[in-house]
């Protein structure tokens, strides 16, 4: 599938319900997402035997991306049923990102909170996949984040910035004080040393 038609078809998706501020719950843009999995599939880390887990997948854009690029399998790993939705080819589970078999996962991708409103709130989603099955796990963070690399390698995992952008934040919540604020993300590539 083009770049462009992947885009599109990720835009079609029904939105994130984006209710509930502590779980920091924003939207990835399908132009945004769709540059990332073309990213994976140049790297040669998605392919047609890659088994795809997405945590805290929203309304599942990322893993469903995976799915339309020809993975596997994909699993959605999500804590608010809200969230979830049918879509063909792909499977939810509906909890707790510390409940999900780890052991059937080749590439863990994730969006994960990123402790704005709870203190190391992506550190579940981060140990969660770093002692999974997968061999490689790519995840969206801030661009300025500096934990990221200390955790991986005291797990024995090693990891590189590979896709710098910009990620819309609109006026969801409360406490937003801009109609559309912007924040510099980078997407980080894990491996095992």
């Amino acid at each position: 599938m083009r770049l462009r038609h992947l885009a599109m078809e990720l835009s079609k998706l029904p939105p994130h319900p984006q209710h509930n501020v502590e779980l920091e719950q924003y939207a990835t843009e399908g132009d945004f997402a769709a540059r990332w999995i073309a990213e994976m599939i140049e790297r040669g880390d998605l392919d047609a035997s890659t088994r795809v887990v997405d945590l805290g997948a929203g309304n599942g854009i990322l893993g469903i991306g995976c799915h339309l690029a020809g993975c596997a399998s994909t699993l959605l790993v999500e804590i608010d049923p809200h969230c979830q939705h049918e879509y063909e080819g792909v499977e939810w589970f509906i909890g707790d990102v510390q409940d999900w078999d780890r052991d059937n996962v080749d590439l863990v991708i994730m969006n994960p909170p990123w402790g704005a409103q709870t203190p190391k709130a992506d550190r579940p989603f981060l140990e969660g996949a770093f002692n999974s099955s997968a061999t490689v796990v790519y995840l969206l963070h801030s661009k300025h984040s500096t934990h990221l690399i200390p955790l991986a390698e005291s797990l024995d995992w090693v990891g590189e910035i590979v896709l710098n952008g910009a990620f819309r934040l609109p006026a969801t919540y409360a406490h937003h004080q801009s109609q559309n604020d912007v924040t510099e993300v980078s997407v980080w590539r894990f491996n095992r040393l």
